[in-house]
């Protein structure tokens, strides 16, 4: 079982003293700043000159040039992309570090892939909330937690585990509950769910839709059925809250029915879907996506452009498009 961390396990006095420099202005890094400012910690943030600059010192904070806010903290917490962090960790952040300094990830990649090989009288940690920016604020603001991974991957000073509890609760994450992993496997988990889980939930979502509007179903009336409604996303809250069997109490006993002897035909579906599923997972773990990410970062804005092209094309997105525009949902509203 994992070893899974709570408010109980952590204290705030381990960063008594200290300066904490949140790296990068951006959703997560203002709503962790604005959390652990109102926990009582002593943040600097380190920032380019971007909006992301002005929204900081508008929010009250000091905000220095990256380099010099490294230099002013014994804490550094890095809250920029992945793609950009190796550069500019080696240029304004490890040089401004010294001896028993940690630095936080909120992200594994970098470390676990080689891109970022951190000094060894470094305290390296990994404090990474499983919430977008903005609920990491919304939650500490009302008083409720959210799930993080932590983990300490270097203790160079000998307290780089009660710093990473502290950070985590200063945040709001030890509310929620910390769980304790590797960089590894954090950086694992979080790709697998972006190209293993997340490509084929799309799949089969888009297949049926195609199926029902094929068969003569309006797309407005098939996409407010299976997901514009709001009724998944419900439902998915509801899956987190009482687990993904139980939760079809909920139901009637119709949709109860249906689902299981219906969903007993899919079995077959489960061999060659984890075969692919167990491919990216292997090119995640072996280091193989990290390689090829790296070889073609320079052409991604040109291939993600081509990309919004055809996706612009697709009937699916002129469908949803005119279905949201119908309904006045999200932006389409406008």
């Amino acid at each position: 079982m994992a070893t899974i961390f709570h408010d109980s396990d952590a204290d705030l006095a381990a960063l008594s003293g200290q300066t904490v420099a949140v790296i990068g202005y951006g959703n997560q890094g203002r709503s962790q700043a604005l959390n652990l400012r109102d926990s009582g910690v002593d943040v600097v943030v380190g920032n380019i000159r971007d909006y992301a600059l002005e929204t900081a010192e508008a929010d009250g904070f000091a905000v220095r040039p990256i380099a010099d806010a490294c230099a002013a903290a014994s804490c550094a917490m890095l809250l920029i992309p992945d793609e950009v962090m190796p550069a500019v960790y080696a240029q304004h952040v490890a040089p401004h570090l010294e001896a028993g300094d940690l630095v936080s990830f909120a992200s594994g990649y970098n470390v676990a892939f080689g891109l970022i090989e951190p000094a060894a009288e470094l305290d390296v940690v990994l404090v990474a909330p499983r919430m977008i920016g903005v609920g990491v604020r919304d939650a500490y603001v009302e008083g409720r937690g959210f799930p993080a991974f932590v983990g300490v991957h270097h203790d160079a000073s000998g307290t780089a585990r009660a710093r990473m509890l502290a950070l985590s609760k200063g945040i709001g994450a030890t509310r929620g509950g910390c769980i304790e992993m590797s960089m590894h496997d954090e950086a694992s988990l979080d790709l697998f769910t972006e190209q293993g889980f997340g490509p084929a939930w799309g799949r089969v979502m888009m297949s049926a839709v195609e199926l029902l509007v094929n068969a003569g179903y309006p797309p407005e009336a098939v996409l407010v059925e299976l997901y514009l409604s709001g009724e998944l996303a419900y439902s998915l809250e509801k899956i987190r809250e009482f687990g993904m069997t139980r939760q079809m109490d909920l139901h009637s006993r119709t949709s109860q029915y249906g689902s299981i002897t219906r969903g007993a035909r899919y079995l077959g579906l489960d061999a060659p879907l984890k075969e692919k599923m167990g491919a990216v997972l292997e090119e995640i773990r072996s280091g193989a996506f990290a390689v090829e990410w790296s070889a073609n970062q320079a052409q991604a804005n040109s291939l993600f452009e081509k990309i919004r092209e055809v996706r612009e094309q697709l009937p699916f997105t002129k469908w949803e498009t005119a279905a949201r525009k119908a309904f006045r949902i999200g932006n389409a509203a406008e």
